[in-house]
């Protein structure tokens, strides 16, 4: 004969989580060196090395990136967004969005932007911050014919943060989407935007087991191409 266990309570299962935040901290690992002296000129070129470091490693999604925005409101506001072009030369990040969007809207009225990254199991953070300006349109369509069908579509479904009353519309509207994408190959959804962030400031972040973590710092100063760059405090 067993004994059924009881399910713990909430309260129980809130003491365990606290003692696992406690006693399970992160980066307990072996993780790579960060040697600062060796780090180029370019930020835009280190962040390559890393991402490609990354994505040849096997870390999911590694061009996957958290963008922070100002709310219209002016709280901060985040979201994922994938990361779709590094320009070393001009110094830019850009992704993608729908014009019309909460982040349209918000880079529209405060276009200024924070780009981050993490990759576990490297230990390692990027983070970029800076002016943010819309692509061409003609750019823009460009990308979007080259992008999946399935990732086309949900742009073509569009109304992005909207509420959503019951799930059927939102399959009827995808519905209509692989239909539009049928009988047009080369249509562009209406808002489709590609965004450049124009990095002023370039952060680094190596984490160690031993929590000497290594913090390098890029800035360019408003008006200049020339970067600038220091170790940080961790």
């Amino acid at each position: 004969m067993t004994t059924e266990q009881s399910a713990p309570t909430p309260e129980q299962r809130l003491t365990t989580l606290r003692e696992l935040l406690i006693h399970r901290p992160p980066m307990a690992r072996e993780l790579p060196a960060f040697e600062v002296a060796q780090a180029p000129a370019d930020p835009a070129e280190l962040f390559v090395d890393w991402l490609l470091a990354a994505m040849r490693g096997g870390v999911p999604d590694a061009q996957v990136l958290t963008l922070g925005t100002a709310g219209l409101d002016g709280t901060p506001d985040a979201r994922i967004v994938t990361l779709r072009d590094v320009d070393p030369a001009n110094g830019e990040w850009w992704f993608w969005g729908e014009l019309h969007s909460a982040k349209g809207r918000q880079l529209a009225a405060d276009p200024r932007a924070a780009l981050t990254w993490y990759w576990p199991a490297l230990g390692r953070q990027v983070r970029v911050r800076g002016a943010v300006r819309a692509g061409s349109v003609a750019a823009a369509g460009e990308t979007f014919r080259l992008l999946s069908p399935k990732s086309r579509a949900a742009s073509l479904v569009g109304r992005q943060s909207e509420p959503l009353e019951e799930v059927a519309q939102f399959r009827a509207a995808w519905a209509a989407a692989e239909r539009e994408l049928a009988a047009d190959q080369g249509i562009v959804a209406a808002g489709y935007t590609q965004y450049a962030v124009r990095a002023e400031e370039v952060e680094f972040w190596q984490g160690a087991d031993d929590r000497r973590h290594v913090r390098l710092a890029y800035r360019r100063p408003a008006g200049t191409g020339e970067w600038t760059r220091g170790v940080l405090w961790p």
